[in-house]
């Protein structure tokens, strides 16, 4: 089983140049061309990468994420979202990376198998880098108007994480 899964890349490279030089395509040509449409990609949605990616710096390393926190901590204690999540809520529309490592410092913390660890754990795996989604895909199309696109994101990541709680509440009851 192991040899096969080594393997698999190789398979399909050669499946697809098989097909390909089977229906006449001149398949290293498109290889080339894709590769320099990727390059082209890259240096237009460049610019936009680099904006998130300083704004996020900005957020995390001024503070401004915890005051935020400090802000929002009622409402979430109202909605019975665990304090211990705030920072993984927060950074997760932001980076994807970031929310990575709040959510080993989360498991490391509390536990994997904790309500905590749960709910993180859920939350890691539903929810979208909003910001860091719409920058790459949509600075590749060049679209500049993202408000219906953002709002039924961040509806769907707080839809996400109120399940990831609730699952994890009716889990713990069993």
């Amino acid at each position: 089983m192991n040899y096969i899964v080594i393997c698999i890349i190789p398979i399909i490279v050669i499946s697809v140049s098989l097909y390909g030089f089977i229906k006449g395509v001149k398949v290293y040509e498109c290889f080339v061309d894709g590769a320099k449409e990727g390059i082209n990609i890259c240096v237009r949605i460049f610019p936009y990468i680099l904006a998130m990616l300083v704004a996020v710096s900005v957020f995390k390393y001024s503070g401004a994420l915890e005051y935020i926190t400090y802000i929002f901590s009622p409402i979430l204690k109202l909605m019975g979202i665990p304090k211990e999540l705030m920072l993984l809520i927060f950074i997760k529309p932001l980076s994807g990376s970031g929310a990575l490592g709040i959510f080993t410092d989360v498991i490391k913390t509390y536990g994997a198998d904790t309500n905590i660890g749960i709910a993180a754990s859920i939350i890691m795996g539903t929810t979208e880098t909003i910001f860091y989604t719409i920058t790459v895909y949509y600075g590749a199309v060049k679209v500049k108007n993202i408000r219906h696109t953002l709002i039924a994101a961040v509806i769907a990541d707080i839809t996400a994480i109120i399940a990831a709680v609730n699952i994890t509440v009716f889990i713990k009851n069993i």
